[in-house]
């Protein structure tokens, strides 16, 4: 290791960063005012006050072109879907309705509430037809992946109606977990938010997928499921969606999102 007179070391130049202009692209700010950010002159703010970065580079120049169908934007952190064509839908989904685009019992489908759009659309996970809430629905096919994959261990909450008072020791059994015939189940949160001597309302959050894991699991402790309801997935909140409604989940929702499965 070299140093200096006086024993100070030498200072390291730094290195200039990658230059990531594409000279016959799209202005940033364009880009971004195309993906929803706002106004024209919102994104040039955006871009000028270093809140934007493309390929893990922050841009704070105006001038600056990119290609949106290689590049790579986050703003504050959370990435923009640059790709108009790829979309991303909530959906409530109602009491008896199967999770699929189409079913050969003829019983009511997904389908009916995503008809007048002309993404194929796909469902990301499913609710049972006793179950409902929220569902997502979307064309993007590497989202889909990893939000289904064990890997990124996304949340899933539920409001969980149940026949009569539980006790207070089922939360912590539920935490520790619950044999079934497929191995061990636990909860990752519990929360009991009214009880009566004919009915109990819980919530409960997991990332579990298997099969009716919810309603087994109380069934087994002694608790059979009357209603099941999905209030959130990930970051992503039912909230006043009324049933059999959609909407388009938003950039920064997306972004979010997308963090949480790594893209």
């Amino acid at each position: 290791m070299s140093n200096t007179r006086g024993g100070r070391k030498k200072a390291r130049p730094q290195e200039a960063p990658r230059d990531v202009h594409v000279p016959d692209g799209v202005r940033l700010q364009k880009v971004l005012a195309t993906a929803g950010l706002g106004s024209r002159r919102a994104c040039e703010n955006l871009i000028t006050a270093g809140r934007v970065t493309v390929d893990d580079v922050p841009v704070h120049e105006l001038g600056v072109r990119i290609d949106p169908d290689k590049n790579v934007v986050h703003v504050d952190g959370l990435r923009i879907q640059l790709d108009m064509s790829l979309l991303t839908l909530a959906l409530n989904k109602p009491l008896g309705v199967v999770s699929t685009m189409h079913d050969p019992e003829g019983r009511p489908t997904l389908a009916q509430f995503v008809a007048d759009r002309p993404e194929r659309l796909f469902h990301v996970g499913r609710l049972d037809a006793d179950s409902e809430g929220l569902l997502l629905l979307t064309n993007d096919g590497e989202l889909a992946n990893r939000l289904t994959h064990p890997k990124y261990k996304i949340t899933k909450t539920y409001t969980v109606q149940v026949e009569g008072r539980v006790p207070a020791n089922l939360g912590t059994t539920l935490l520790k977990g619950i044999e079934l015939e497929d191995g061990v189940a636990t909860v990752d949160k519990y929360r009991l938010v009214d009880a009566t001597p004919q009915a109990s309302l819980i919530e409960v959050e997991l990332h579990e997928g298997r099969n009716r894991i919810i309603r087994r699991m109380f069934e087994t402790a002694g608790y059979p499921v009357t209603q099941l309801v999905r209030t959130k997935i990930g970051p992503i909140r039912l909230g006043d969606l009324r049933q059999g409604r959609v909407r388009v989940i938003g950039q920064t929702e997306l972004g979010t999102l997308m963090a949480e499965v790594g893209l």
